[in-house]
């Protein structure tokens, strides 16, 4: 089994590049999925969550709400790194039994989607890691028009993570997405064919 890490900052494209190899056959791990299956009501960080930000970022059906929250805690980075501290251990219990589950399936190519890939230093847990880049202003326009962040909360949000440039020093493969989804497309076709190679020859070890 070939083990990628697919990362990239806020509003990058990694979701789309994400659907683009799932539908290519890849194996998908959702760290957004895993986000809310960790905080969902009942488990310990949805617990830890409502302790610390009190009740008011609790909707009338118990889930968080993740917008009201974010808005809390991107401002302030200790805010940010107590809420890591709750949440990235459930997922990442969450990921390593999904990628359990891939490997006793025989899965040949499974992609673990990773926000903080870098910041959080797991690139050496993956076979290969590909980054999903776009310049800055084109993802601050992203947050702001197609996810309607304020501009301040989308602001915070890209200063919350590792510049794109050291990230770019250190993976493996590069999709740029500043163009259109056909360029996009062409792109992912190239980075799928060096994944299947790899596959390939580890099927052959």
């Amino acid at each position: 089994m070939l083990l990628v890490g697919l990362t990239g900052n806020a509003a990058s494209g990694k979701s789309s590049v994400a659907q683009l190899f799932a539908a290519r056959g890849a194996t998908i791990v959702d760290a957004d999925v895993l986000a809310r299956m960790a905080v969902e009501p009942g488990t310990p960080a949805h617990r830890a969550i409502a302790e610390r930000w009190g009740r008011g970022i609790v909707r009338a059906d118990g889930s968080i709400d993740r917008a009201a929250l974010r808005h809390l805690v991107f401002s302030d980075p200790a805010q940010l790194e107590e809420l890591n501290a709750i949440v990235h251990p459930a997922v990442a219990r969450l990921r390593d039994q999904a990628v359990a589950a891939a490997r006793a399936r025989g899965d040949r190519i499974v992609v673990c989607d990773i926000p903080l890939l870098f910041e959080k230093k797991l690139a050496r847990d993956y076979d290969v890691v590909v980054l999903v880049d776009a310049p800055r202003d084109v993802r601050l326009e992203r947050l702001t028009t197609r996810r309607g962040l304020p501009h301040d909360d989308a602001v915070h949000l890209i200063a919350a993570q590792m510049p794109a440039e050291l990230k770019r020093a250190h993976a493996d493969y590069i999709i740029d997405n500043d163009k259109d989804q056909r360029a996009l497309s062409r792109r992912v076709d190239e980075v799928w064919a060096a994944l299947e190679g790899k596959a390939a020859t580890r099927d052959l070890a």
